[in-house]
């Protein structure tokens, strides 16, 4: 009786997980049949994903990354990979940022002996911004633009990111030239940015 229990819940058992397995090639297949009819690259990219990942872009020219279903499924996993990495810089970038508020403060304040410590900070917060905005930049694009209409969080933060990479080329760029700006700038760079980080965190 135990015996012919045990084969009945391995033959149960055999034949739902077979069921279930042919239920999950079925999805598979049928989402790689349903990419095939879709386009493969939305109407909108960025002129940086254009670039490289458009229909003409350089990686498909080189054959690196030809266009079809498959190399695009694997384009969206490195797309979110490369998103992630972009969000945890991010978190650096703004904790850099308030360390070096804090010191540039202290060093216009006449606490001239920070003055190496302030050049070190900021290279720290370049390098940081400016790898975060590059994988962004240059991230393969979703399968399909956003077509929502009105103000989003995603929106938003993209309106930001044209405020605050501005305001980031301008604080190096008057870093040595007028201290006034170069604050100002500075100041607006960590304002924008925070914010932005802030709308996609809650």
């Amino acid at each position: 009786m135990k015996t012919t229990l045990r084969f009945l819940i391995i033959f149960l058992f055999l034949f739902i997980g077979q069921d279930h397995y042919a239920q999950d090639m079925d999805d598979v297949f049928g989402q790689l049949e349903a990419q095939e009819e879709l386009p493969l690259l939305p109407e909108k990219m960025l002129f940086t994903q254009r670039m490289l990942w458009g229909e003409k872009g350089l990686l498909r020219q080189a054959n690196l990354a030809p266009l079809n279903p498959l190399q695009r499924n694997k384009e969206i996993k490195i797309r979110r990979t490369m998103l992630v990495t972009h969000q945890v810089l991010g978190y650096i970038t703004l904790g850099s940022m308030i360390a070096q508020g804090i010191i540039g403060g202290k060093l216009y304040n006449g606490d001239t002996g920070l003055k190496s410590t302030h050049e070190t900070m900021a290279g720290i917060v370049n390098f940081s911004y400016f790898s975060g905005a590059a994988l962004s930049l240059f991230a393969p694009p979703p399968l399909t633009n956003n077509t929502s209409k009105g103000l989003s969080s995603a929106r938003a933060h993209k309106w930001l990111a044209t405020i605050h990479l501005s305001a980031m080329v301008a604080t190096n760029y008057f870093a040595e030239k007028d201290r006034v700006t170069h604050r100002l700038a500075a100041y607006t760079a960590f304002a924008s940015f925070a914010t932005a980080a802030l709308i996609l965190t809650f």
